[in-house]
């Protein structure tokens, strides 16, 4: 009987040490020559300090920043909580709350028809971005809470957005975070 159980148990050890271990360690080393920035998180530091990543969305909420997509994730934005609401299209809930986003929405002055992130959470509640034409309907709100010209905040929404990826997976999108930071240089920028 030891002669059938003394291979499993090696065995056990071994591909516990090589998978479980060694494997591991090599490709976070891997991760970490060949692609620091993405192997700790995207991470944005300003001065000296981390702000957010660009992977993940934050909830800002002054007429100042651009708006993200509402988020499902917790109490709004918890990483800890991510994942959707998995509301359907006849709960009574995600009605409330796509009518009450819509409501906040209307009430700075949008008008016309909102496009889909306006109102709706991602699937994790933690998008990042934005549509290009959700950026551009907050243009004129930005751009007054900040005392700015509209031209100037429009021309920063155009230069912030990504297109799909390798040219076609996906849709252009504008990250919010990197876009508000680029509005806080702006805004702190001495007038020419």
């Amino acid at each position: 009987m030891l002669q059938f159980i003394r291979p499993a148990i090696v065995m056990t050890v071994l591909f516990t040490l090589l998978l479980g271990l060694a494997y591991p360690l090599a490709m976070t080393g891997v991760g970490q020559l060949a692609f620091p920035s993405a192997a700790n998180g995207s991470l944005v530091i300003r001065d000296g300090a981390v702000v957010g990543s660009v992977l993940i969305g934050q909830g800002f909420s002054s007429d100042r920043y651009f708006w993200p997509r509402p988020s499902a994730a917790g109490a709004g934005y918890d990483g800890m909580a991510s994942s959707g609401s998995n509301l359907g299209p006849t709960s009574q809930k995600l009605k409330d709350r796509t009518s009450g986003t819509i409501a906040t929405l209307r009430a700075t002055g949008i008008s016309g028809p909102l496009p889909g992130d306006a109102a709706t959470a991602s699937g994790s509640g933690l998008d990042p971005d934005i549509s290009p034409a959700y950026a551009r309907l907050q243009v004129s709100r930005v751009a007054a809470a900040r005392g700015l010209p509209q031209e100037k905040v429009m021309s920063a929404v155009e230069q912030h957005i990504e297109p799909p990826q390798l040219g076609f997976m996906g849709e252009a999108r504008v990250n919010v975070l990197s876009l508000n930071l680029a509005l806080d240089a702006l805004s702190a920028a001495p007038a020419s």
